[in-house]
């Protein structure tokens, strides 16, 4: 089968939506399928390495990072990429690669399924500063999209149920987004271990804990923060480190000053990919008060590096994390501080859920992962197609001339 897979944020970019991108753009490849990456370039040049084709693009200031494609120019790389005739295309963000994806499929007659990643109420402050678009906006928005395409996967069970919500009459299929288990599963030496501790200024000694991922407010980190002068009480070596970058990351490191924790929270910035592993590796708990995921993807990198995890409740995680076996979930500040202070104080508590974090981690491989997706298109393949007028009729005849 040839596949197509859009996307408006791929690579060197590092988030949950490029994750799900390279894990099933390699499994599908493994399995003996073509597939093709489109997205927009990162530079804004339009250009071709291997299976991945770059358009041309413009930064746009709506949100961080915010690119858009740049409709004005007769674009080469579409036209090859209808030549080349895929049987299926696949896009995973709502945006220009969306439009492009439409007009594809309407283009050769084939099915179009997308991928919801990202709950945008949210996220709505970095669109525009919250001003033009509102939430019952955004609702309407997700709705006219989504019903214009052949078929729709959400990551979890709550997706689902908001899509519902949000009237969402299209084919709407639960695929938990898978991770590549053996990036995760690598072991850490003691001397790159020694060496992160250097790097950082840590002590042997010191109790670690960490947050890991995108540092956005949506992401709740300052809740984290609010609870640590408590658990410091108890624990004066414990330090709390912030892996990632974004946004939010100035006003965190103000409101640690505030609480007076600086010595305890370390804030690493942006690690390489290819390094995150360590520092779920080098942490007794992965900890999140985030509540806006969709799919919790750094939960199961977590499990899979062997990493408890303490989280807030939310639906996403329901079935994820098993409460006092490899992890606890909570509602409550008081209930965060009991189970981090558990997990520290008992090491053969935290050594059976290291065990059992594995475990669960193996439930989320990237090989069934892409064994769903193909199911899906498989579902889809030689349906009939029904036709919607959506924005993207407006837009579609500036693409190809």
């Amino acid at each position: 089968m040839k596949i197509l897979i859009t996307t408006d944020t791929y690579s060197p970019m590092i988030n949950g939506i490029v994750t799900s991108v390279n894990n099933l753009y390699k499994e599908l490849k493994n399995k003996g399928h073509e597939v093709r990456i489109l997205t927009l370039s990162h530079t804004g040049e339009e250009k071709v390495e291997k299976d991945v084709y770059y358009l041309r693009s413009i930064k746009i200031r709506i949100y961080p990072e915010a690119r858009i494609i740049n409709f004005l120019l007769h674009n080469k790389l579409i036209k090859k990429i209808i030549d080349w005739g895929p049987d299926t295309i696949h896009s995973q963000t709502e945006f220009s690669m969306m439009i492009v994806s439409k007009y594809i499929s309407r283009k050769l007659n084939i099915p179009h399924i997308h991928t919801y990643h990202t709950m945008y109420e949210h996220y709505l402050n970095y669109l525009f500063r919250g001003r033009i678009i509102n939430k019952n906006v955004s609702v309407k928005i997700t709705k006219l999209l989504l019903n214009s395409l052949d078929g729709i996967i959400a990551p979890t069970e709550k997706t689902r149920k908001i899509l519902l919500k949000y009237k969402v009459n299209k084919p709407i299929y639960v695929v938990p987004t898978g991770i590549d288990l053996s990036r995760f599963k690598k072991e850490i030496s003691q001397k790159e271990k020694q060496e992160i501790i250097n790097k950082l200024h840590l002590y042997n000694e010191d109790r670690i804990i960490s947050y890991i991922g995108r540092i956005g407010v949506e992401k709740n980190i300052s809740e984290i923060l609010m609870t640590l002068p408590e658990i410091i009480r108890q624990f004066n070596n414990i330090k709390l480190l912030i892996v990632g970058g974004g946004p939010y990351l100035n006003d965190l490191k103000k409101e640690a000053k505030r609480l007076n924790i600086e010595r305890n929270v370390v804030f690493t910035g942006m690690i390489s990919s290819e390094d995150i592993y360590k520092y779920y590796k080098i942490s007794e708990i992965f900890v999140t008060a985030s509540n806006s995921e969709t799919q919790g993807l750094t939960y199961i990198e977590a499990l899979s590096s062997g990493c408890p995890v303490v989280c807030k409740y939310d639906p996403c995680i329901d079935s994820v994390i098993e409460s006092g076996k490899n992890g606890y979930v909570y509602k409550e500040k008081d209930e965060f501080i009991y189970y981090v202070s558990e997990i520290l104080k008992n090491r053969a508590l935290g050594d059976r859920m290291r065990q059992a974090a594995v475990s669960k981690a193996d439930e989320y491989s990237s090989d069934i992962f892409a064994s769903r997706v193909l199911d899906k298109y498989y579902r889809h393949i030689g349906g009939n197609k029904e036709v919607s007028i959506t924005l993207a009729n407006l837009i579609e005849p500036k693409l190809i001339k």
